[in-house]
């Protein structure tokens, strides 16, 4: 054979070699996926991954918990298509209302969400659907299609509760550096989440558990998304879970349907005591018995926070807040403006702000918020990023200005935008924590009224609405004598 013939023939090896990687089976469904990835080389991506959420998320404490948590998840998980993997399943200490999933066989569920679910079977809902994630391996296919770094581009974005879109990711989060993490919460699209809820069923029903549980989590997090929505008197502006994932999806219902009606007598004997006594005592809004350096503001006439560089002085004014740093050498300021007109961030920053030569300009999406960014060089002479974020009825503008032009680095600048990538608004139960609020359990009795119970509530902001969220009853709905519901104190 000729030289010519012989490198024909390697260059055809190779190209079948590489179609053989990149058309896989998947091992969920059986179907060719397009991935360009050992499956050893996703166990070690996982591992590598996983240890940058441990470095940079708190887990709790609770070891009761924690033991309880990978009891469900491992049911589930030996039901799963991938049940040789090694499942790791943590509780992260955030208030928010967040699960994720990373390649390997990592699940991560919030403490926040955990509050609201009513029953083991919801609970196992919420990891069926992320181990649904992993033995699918959505995020390898993500990567292969080279969608990943956009999705670590929306890390502040609508996030996965269990179909991987309802709530806000936590800043912490935002700050992993792991782009792995970020598809994880920002979620793979609807025919993904889809199969990932169809699997996820199909979990349920060979542990034993209610499949329908998955439709039930899928109410609890659109009850949150209506309650967001109406307090911040404002339209989903990201195209986010219920937009693409509603919980009415005739798919939807038809994947959890096919997953099987189990038999009275095969159905698991959840005690629904034990669920409540884990969940009992539970932590209600953000941990701060916890040493933290993170100078996290708030501002709540606005009803808005952001993390500062440690170690900034902050000034406030009713409608202002100015961060500086210790060498005055760079300042963040933020001032809340009326929106007086519907136009695109990018055009008030232009037309309203009169910033017409912006450079490295970019739209921003981050915890539902439409916002665009760029650099320029201010009216004082200094460079100057400034972005503007639509929220309510106003437009945050917000300025990170250095003045020492020895200061210029890009060191400092992408810590300016790592600081604006933080502003997003307050949630609800976040401040409650500061009372050292936890969940309790009581029975109702007769004359129950969600009024009565909200007016001793020790929540100040939209009491009844929490209680009855926390329960299960929002918007309407009230709970029969005996039944046990949640109550903060």
């Amino acid at each position: 054979m000729s030289v010519r013939g012989v490198t024909r023939l390697i260059l055809v090896m190779l190209a079948v070699a590489a179609g053989l990687q990149a058309c896989a089976v998947n091992p969920a469904t059986g179907q060719p996926n397009l991935v360009l990835m050992s499956e050893s080389r996703e166990l070690e991506i996982g591992h590598e991954e996983h240890e940058k959420v441990l470095a940079s998320m708190r887990v709790v404490e609770d070891q009761r918990l924690n033991d309880y948590v990978n009891e469900v998840g491992q049911r589930v998980a030996q039901g799963s298509h991938r049940s040789d993997l090694d499942y790791t399943f943590t509780v992260i200490d955030s208030p928010e209302i967040n699960a994720f999933a990373l390649p390997g066989g990592f699940v991560y569920i919030n403490r926040g969400l955990m509050l609201y679910l009513k029953t083991e079977d919801e609970l196992a809902a919420v990891l069926a659907h992320e181990v649904g994630h992993i033995t699918a391996r959505h995020a390898i296919q993500q990567q292969a299609r080279g969608r990943l770094g956009s999705a670590a581009a929306t890390v502040g974005g609508v996030v996965a509760a269990v179909a991987t879109g309802s709530g806000y990711i936590g800043s912490e989060l935002a700050q992993i550096g792991s782009i792995w993490a970020a598809a994880g919460v920002s979620g793979f699209g609807r025919d993904n989440e889809l199969e990932a809820d169809s699997l996820g069923a199909e979990y349920l029903y060979n542990a034993g558990y209610n499949p329908r549980a998955m439709i039930d989590v899928l109410s609890v997090l659109k009850n949150q998304e209506d309650f967001n929505v109406r307090v911040a008197q404002r339209q989903p502006t990201y195209h986010g879970l219920f937009t693409t994932h509603p919980r009415n999806d005739v798919r939807l219902q038809q994947a959890v349907a096919d997953a099987g009606n189990l038999p009275e007598d095969e159905i698991r004997e959840s005690d629904h005591a034990v669920f409540r006594n884990h969940i009992d005592g539970l932590l209600f809004g953000e941990n701060t018995s916890v040493a933290s350096d993170r100078n996290r503001y708030y501002q709540d006439l606005m009803s808005y926070t952001m993390v500062f560089p440690n170690d900034w002085d902050i000034s406030e004014t009713m409608t202002s807040v100015r961060a500086t740093s210790p060498d005055d050498g760079a300042a963040i300021s933020v001032e809340a403006q009326r929106l007086r007109e519907n136009k695109e961030p990018r055009l008030y920053i232009r037309e309203n702000l009169g910033i017409s030569n912006l450079q490295q300009s970019e739209n921003l999406s981050q915890y539902r918020l439409l916002g665009h960014t760029g650099i320029h060089t201010n009216n004082a002479g200094n460079q100057e990023r400034i972005a503007a974020f639509y929220l309510g009825p106003r437009v945050f503008v917000i300025r990170a200005e250095i003045s020492d032009p020895e200061s210029a680095d890009d060191e400092l600048e992408d810590l300016l935008f790592a600081s604006i990538r933080t502003f997003r608004p307050i949630q609800a139960n976040e401040r409650s924590a500061a009372n050292g609020l936890r969940v309790r359990y009581v029975q109702v009795t007769g004359g129950f009224s969600w009024q009565a119970l909200a007016a001793r509530s020790p929540v100040q902001q939209y009491p009844e609405e929490t209680l009855r969220l926390l329960n299960g009853y929002y918007p309407i709905g009230t709970p029969q004598p005996g039944e046990w519901i949640k109550i903060l104190q």
